[in-house]
């Protein structure tokens, strides 16, 4: 079993109150797009704003693609847009 670590920055985090921020898996869970796919059935809002095109996300603090393998305790972070003034 391998277990990562996530993150959810800005709404996304008000949207993912009731996730598990440590996760634990058997080796099916490859990358962060199969790990928004796996929340997709109880998490249903906070995966439709994954998906909006302007958000990132980073392993281990390093904006990756959502392709990017991922490794036992890794730390995932998923960052809304920033907008300022």
């Amino acid at each position: 079993m391998s277990m990562i670590n996530l993150l959810f920055f800005g709404r996304l985090g008000d949207l993912a109150q009731d996730v598990n921020h440590s996760i634990t898996y058997d080796g099916q869970l490859r990358t962060p797009e199969q790990l928004v796919h796996q929340l997709e059935v109880a998490h249903s809002k906070l995966v439709a704003a994954l998906r909006e095109p302007q958000v990132l996300v980073s392993v281990n603090k390093i904006i990756v693609k959502w392709d990017h393998p991922l490794c036992d305790g890794d730390e995932i972070a998923f960052l809304p847009p920033v907008t300022g003034g």
